[in-house]
């Protein structure tokens, strides 16, 4: 065996070039096996995180109940929802902002405009949106200038408004005006624009939208529609703090409506840890394709390069064959040396793959996730790499007549 080994070593250092090249498929794969999944596994630990601002921290209610003129026009409550729905959504744990919100049913030919006597905007375009104090807090607005809905606006049923700056270019109201007071008319109905806002988190954030207080919604436009797929329903929209989402949805609904909770629907993120392997599993399947290829490349490389050091190395097999040496020495020889190849590719893929995973995961201002039950086998995988890839050239040594061998060189 130590003859052997120091053998294959001799080998390999004698044509240092050959086994660099050799090497470089077995290390591209193993270092790409060792960084998709420490890539993958540092990606998932993220999820929770990289969620946490949108959909792993808002909860929708819905009012499943039938269709039932429970009030005139202009009165509270909203369809499904209680009177203090925001303030009964507040108390509980977790939340952060809550509020009943829902698109407004405009007249047939209703548009929008900054005066009766400008030119109006279609209301296609546009979306009129109803939403209480806490509703508008849960959107998450950016806001340009102004402030958005308060509490006392819509108590009183003011009529006032906050625009997106989609909504304010096209109708011409700049921020700087807001200091005038200017008006948005909607349907004839002016409204008094307090606010622009640039980006919202929730409902809004790639809609052009106004959004008016909710009590004066009611007043001007009747009650929404029940039922749910209902394109002018009312919903509850809740932010919730991370963690608090699932929790939330398992209260809210017979917090609202203790006496009829079922009527509620209520819609929570999906799972974090089901989120996590999904992501983790689409990602591992297809980038460990891509690490097989490059192995396959690999152990291709080795298998050329120790088959053609067999071709150039006949006449000492010939001479070692004529000196005793059996064919399994012969072929275990030519093992040794691709298992060696194979090996120190290993190494060398693993110690890569790992360096890759840490300096993303630093870039990405991440905490890198490596599992030593993956990153300590790893070099193995370049040696049965190593020695599948020998196989066929250490069997054609072995079979090789020592009497042709030696009269190859003549």
């Amino acid at each position: 065996m130590r003859d052997t080994l120091a053998e294959a070593i001799a080998g390999i250092v004698q044509r240092p070039g050959r086994a660099a090249l050799t090497m470089t498929g077995t290390i591209l794969g193993v270092g790409a096996f060792v960084a998709v999944l420490g890539l993958t596994a540092t990606a998932a630990s993220q999820i929770s995180t990289q969620f946490s601002a949108l959909d792993a921290t808002t909860v929708t209610v819905e009012d499943n109940g039938p269709a039932v003129d429970t009030a005139a026009p202009g009165t509270y409550p909203v369809i499904g929802f209680p009177p203090d729905a925001d303030a009964i959504a507040d108390h509980i744990d977790g939340v952060i902002a809550a509020g009943v919100w829902w698109p407004v049913a405009l007249p047939a030919g209703a548009a929008f405009a900054s005066a009766p006597v400008l030119s109006a905007a279609s209301a296609q375009n546009i979306n009129l949106l109803a939403a209480s104090a806490g509703a508008v807090r849960a959107m998450g607005l950016t806001m340009v200038a102004g402030s958005p809905l308060t509490t006392y606006e819509n108590d009183t049923a003011q009529h006032v408004a906050v625009i997106d700056t989609a909504v304010a270019s096209e109708l011409g109201i700049s921020p700087q005006r807001l200091a005038a007071h200017p008006a948005v008319f909607i349907d004839s109905i002016p409204y008094t624009v307090v606010g622009i806002y640039s980006a919202a988190q929730r409902i809004v954030a790639s809609e052009s939208a106004v959004i008016i207080p909710d009590r004066t919604a009611l007043a001007d436009y009747g009650n929404p529609e029940p039922g749910i797929g209902n394109q002018n329903e009312a919903q509850l929209i809740i932010a919730t703090k991370l963690g608090a989402a699932r929790v939330v949805g398992q209260q809210i609904a017979r917090a609202e409506l203790p006496a009829d909770p079922g009527r509620l629907v209520v819609t929570t993120p999906p799972n974090p840890l089901t989120l996590q392997s999904q992501v983790n599993g689409d990602l591992s399947g297809l980038f460990l394709i891509l690490a097989s290829i490059s192995l396959l490349i690999g152990a291709v490389g080795i298998a050329n390069t120790t088959l053609v050091a067999v071709l150039e190395r006949t006449e000492e097999i010939g001479l070692r064959r004529a000196l005793g040496a059996l064919p399994r020495h012969v072929a275990g020889q030519f093992l040794t040396e691709s298992a060696a190849l194979g090996t120190l590719g290993g190494l060398l893929g693993t110690s890569l793959g790992v360096l890759t995973v840490v300096v993303f995961a630093v870039t990405q201002n991440w905490t890198a996730a490596i599992n030593p039950a993956v990153t300590l086998p790893a070099p193995l995988l370049g040696s049965v790499v190593g020695l599948l890839a020998g196989l066929y050239p250490a069997l054609r040594a072995a079979r090789t007549d020592p009497l042709s061998a030696l009269r190859h060189g003549v």
